[in-house]
C-alpha cells in the first residue's frame, strides 16, 4: 500500500466516523470546517488516484443526476407487515395469545417506537453495504441501493474491529425529520407543486427517486429495528439491537417489559414524549425478546405472531384561537387563518390553521376567543375540528367573514355554486399582483431564479413591476438601486429573465395564471392549440370539445383573453421574445395517434427513459396515468414490472405492451 493509498484510506475511516459521530449519536468532535477540508483533502487525492476509487467512499454520499430504472429484487425473507392494535386490552390479548402458543412458558416483552416512514432492508457482506431494497409487496422490493448510501445515517462500511458477522441483513425505517420536511415543503409551496401530505410520503417519494443528489439534498434519515441472518450469536432481540448500536447503526431504544401495567406506562409515557422528537411516529411495537420463542411462533401469511403494533390516535389538541387574518391570494379568493396560541402537534409547533372559507367558519360556529381543537394527523395544513364549547367566555360573537377585501377595500363576490369568497380587484389589489409575479416566475413556470415574495413585493411597490410583462423591462441599475440588493442578486435576476425566452410554451401559458388552467391542463391546451393566437382566439365550444378541458376551464379561459389587459400583457411578452407557440421540434413528432388513451408506465425500459416515453405519449395525444383501473387503455411494461400492476392489469384484463411494440405504434421503431 503507498503513501496516497494509505492517506485515502486513513480520511475514508476519519470521515465515516465523524459521520456516525455527527448523524448517529449527534455528538460531533470536530467543526464542519474541519471536516469539510478533509472530506476536500479526500476528493482531491480520489480525482488524482481513480485506481484507489470505491463506491462506497464518503465523497459519494452527494449521489448522482445519472437517471436510471430500478431493479425488482427478491428478498431473501419476507418483509411482513404488523398486526395492529389500539387499546392496551388487545395488546393484552396479544400477550395472552403468545403464551398460550408457546405452552403457557413464561417470556419477556419489548417495547419500541414506531417510526413513520418507508420500510428498508440492507445487506452487508464483509462489513461493506452491498444492497438495499424496499419493502415492496413484502416478496420483492425494488434495488435503491444509490439513493441509500446518500443518507448520512447509515453505515457505508463497518469498522474490522466490530466483530460483525460475514454477512447480514438490517431492516429499519427511512425517515425524513420534521425540520427537512418542512423546509421540503417550503421550497415546493414557493415552486407551486404539490405538497406532501406528510413526512412518511415524502421519505418513500424520495428514495424512489431516480435523481441521487436530489435524495442527497433532501435529508433523509434511517433508523433500524431488526438484525437477521444465519447463527447470529444472540439469544434475544434486545441484544441484537445493543450489538447493532455498537456496529454503527442508528436504532430506537428498546426496553425491558415486565409486566403488562410496564406496558400501560410505556405506552402512556410515549404517547406525550414522542411529540418531542425530531421525526414523525405513528405508534409503538411490543415484540416477544427471546429469538427462540420468536421461531417457535412463527408468522401467519401475512404477520408474525411474536409482534404487534400500537398505533397512537390522531394528533389532536385544544388551544386559544386569538384571532382571524383574512388573507388574499392571486387569484383573488379571500382565505380565512385561524391565528392561535402556539401548540405542539405532529412535531412542529403550529400557530396557523386555515378555516378555508366562510361556510367551514359557521359550520364550526366558531366564536371570538373560542378554545379551539386543532389535528394534524395526516394533513398538510392544520386545521380546526371542533370547538371547546364549555370554555367559550360570555358575550364573545360569532366570528363573521369579510364582506370587504383586507387588502384594498373591494367589495367582495361571490360565484354561484363557489365556496370562495373573491376580490374581483385583479389589476389593484397588491396581493393578487405580487401572487401573479410570484406564480410566473416559479419554477414549473418561467424558473427565474431569485424572484420570491419579498423581492416580488419589493418589485412592485418600487414601481417597476406592475405586471409579469415588465419583468422584461428590468435593468442592471434599477434592481441594485433597489434596498439591500447587489451586484450577484440582480444578475441573477437579469440572467434567469433572459433563459426564461427559452421556456417551452406549455409553460407559458401555465405562467399567465389563468384561473383554473394548471401545469396539465397548460400542456393539454398547448398540444391541441399549438400557439397563442388560436388559443386566445378560440371559442368555449371549442375549448369544451378538448379532452380533459370541459365548459368551466374553457369559460376561464375565453374570460381571460376577453380582457383587453391580458392581451396586451402576452403581445409585451411576445415582443420579449418568450415561446407563443409550440417549437417545431415538438410539431414534427406531434400526432393523435395516442388520442383519448389513459396509459400507465411500469418497470425498467432498455431503448429510452420512463421520462421520455411520459413525454411521447403526451406528444401523440395519450394521457399518462399512474395507477391501473378499468379506464387504463394499456400498460407500457419494461422489465421488473411491478408484480402488483401485472396482476391488476390481468384481472381487469388490460393490455400490456412492450416498448419496441409502443415505438411500432408511433412508427418509431427501427
Amino acid at each position: 500500500m503507498d503513501i496516497f493509498e494509505q492517506r485515502i484510506k486513513e480520511l475514508r475511516d476519519e470521515l465515516n466516523r465523524h459521520n456516525y459521530n455527527y448523524y448517529v449519536l449527534n455528538a460531533p468532535t470536530i467543526s464542519d470546517q474541519e471536516f469539510d477540508r478533509m472530506m476536500r483533502e479526500l476528493e482531491d487525492l480520489e480525482q488524482s488516484y481513480p485506481q484507489y476509487a470505491d463506491p462506497l467512499s464518503p465523497t459519494q454520499r452527494v449521489g448522482s443526476d445519472i437517471s436510471k430504472g430500478f431493479v425488482q429484487v427478491t428478498h431473501e425473507r419476507p418483509m411482513q407487515s404488523l398486526s395492529n392494535s389500539y387499546s392496551i386490552d388487545e395488546v393484552q390479548d396479544f400477550l395472552r395469545r403468545a403464551k398460550d402458543g408457546l405452552g403457557g412458558e413464561p417470556c419477556q416483552i419489548v417495547g419500541e417506537m414506531k417510526y413513520d416512514g418507508t420500510s428498508i432492508s440492507i445487506t452487508y457482506e464483509n462489513n461493506r453495504l452491498v444492497r438495499a431494497v424496499t419493502r415492496g409487496d413484502g416478496v420483492r422490493g425494488d434495488d435503491v441501493t444509490a439513493n441509500v448510501i446518500t443518507i448520512k445515517s447509515v453505515p457505508l462500511e463497518l469498522p474490522a474491529s466490530a466483530g460483525c458477522p460475514a454477512r447480514f441483513e438490517v431492516r429499519g425505517e427511512i425517515v425524513l425529520p420534521w425540520a427537512s420536511f418542512e423546509k421540503l415543503n417550503q421550497e415546493r409551496a414557493f415552486n407551486e407543486e404539490p405538497l406532501f401530505a406528510n413526512p412518511r410520503n415524502a421519505a418513500a417519494g424520495t428514495l424512489k427517486l431516480q435523481n441521487s443528489a436530489e435524495v442527497a439534498r433532501r435529508g433523509l434519515d434511517a433508523i433500524f429495528y431488526f438484525l437477521l441472518g444465519e447463527d447470529l450469536p444472540f439469544a434475544t432481540h434486545s441484544e441484537s439491537i445493543a450489538a447493532l448500536q455498537r456496529w454503527g447503526f442508528k436504532t430506537g431504544s428498546t426496553t425491558l417489559l415486565p409486566s403488562v401495567d410496564a406496558v400501560k406506562d410505556f405506552i402512556d409515557h410515549w404517547d406525550v414524549a414522542r411529540k418531542q422528537l425530531p421525526m414523525a411516529t405513528d405508534g409503538l411495537v411490543f415484540k416477544i425478546d427471546s429469538l427462540r420463542q420468536q421461531r417457535a411462533l412463527g408468522s401467519t401469511a401475512k404477520s408474525p405472531r411474536w409482534a404487534i403494533a400500537y398505533k397512537f390516535a390522531p394528533e389532536r389538541e385544544c388551544t386559544r384561537l386569538r384571532y382571524v387574518s383574512f388573507e388574499v391570494g392571486r387569484s383573488g379568493v379571500i382565505t380565512p387563518v385561524a391565528n392561535l396560541d402556539p401548540v405542539l402537534l405532529s412535531g412542529t409547533v403550529v400557530k396557523r390553521a386555515s378555516l378555508h372559507n366562510a361556510d367551514v367558519i359557521r359550520s364550526l360556529d366558531i366564536h371570538e376567543a373560542d378554545m379551539v381543537y386543532v389535528e394534524k394527523g395526516g394533513e398538510i395544513i392544520p386545521k380546526i375540528v371542533g370547538v371547546d364549547i364549555k370554555q367559550r367566555q360570555p358575550g364573545s360573537r360569532p366570528l363573521q367573514f369579510v364582506d370587504c377585501c383586507p387588502s384594498c377595500g373591494t367589495r367582495l363576490v361571490r360565484e354561484e355554486g363557489e365556496a370562495a369568497w373573491v376580490c374581483p380587484n385583479k389589476w389593484g389589489c397588491e396581493p393578487q399582483i405580487t401572487g401573479r409575479i410570484e406564480h410566473f416566475v416559479g419554477r414549473h413556470m418561467m424558473n427565474i431564479d431569485g424572484v420570491g415574495e419579498e423581492v416580488a413585493v419589493m418589485l412592485h411597490q418600487s414601481g417597476l413591476v406592475n405586471n409579469i410583462a415588465d419583468l422584461y423591462d428590468l435593468t442592471y441599475d434599477q434592481l441594485v438601486a433597489l434596498d439591500r440588493f447587489q451586484d450577484k442578486s440582480a444578475q441573477r435576476i437579469l440572467r434567469g429573465i433572459d433563459e426564461s425566452r427559452r421556456v417551452p410554451f406549455a409553460r407559458v401559458i401555465f405562467a399567465l395564471s389563468i384561473p383554473f388552467v394548471g401545469e396539465t391542463t397548460a400542456k393539454v391546451l398547448a398540444r391541441s392549440l399549438h400557439d397563442i393566437d388560436t388559443l386566445m382566439s378560440a371559442p368555449a365550444e371549442q375549448l369544451a370539445s378538448i379532452d380533459e378541458i370541459g365548459p368551466k376551464i374553457a369559460a376561464s379561459v375565453v374570460s381571460f383573453f376577453a380582457d383587453e389587459r391580458n392581451r396586451v400583457i402576452v403581445e409585451r411578452l411576445r415582443s420579449a421574445g418568450l415561446q407563443m407557440s409550440l417549437s417545431s421540434e415538438e410539431m414534427a413528432g406531434h400526432s393523435t395517434r395516442l388520442e383519448g388513451k389513459k396509459i400507465v408506465i411500469s418497470g425498467v425500459f432498455a431503448r429510452h427513459s420512463r421520462e421520455q416515453y411520459k413525454a411521447m405519449i403526451e406528444q401523440h395525444g395519450g394521457k399518462n396515468v399512474s395507477s391501473i383501473s378499468a379506464s387504463t387503455s394499456f400498460v407500457l411494461a419494461g422489465e421488473n414490472m411491478g408484480p402488483a400492476k401485472l396482476e391488476k392489469a390481468r384481472k381487469l384484463g388490460i393490455d400490456i405492451i412492450d416498448e419496441n411494440q409502443f415505438l411500432k405504434m408511433l412508427d418509431e421503431n427501427e
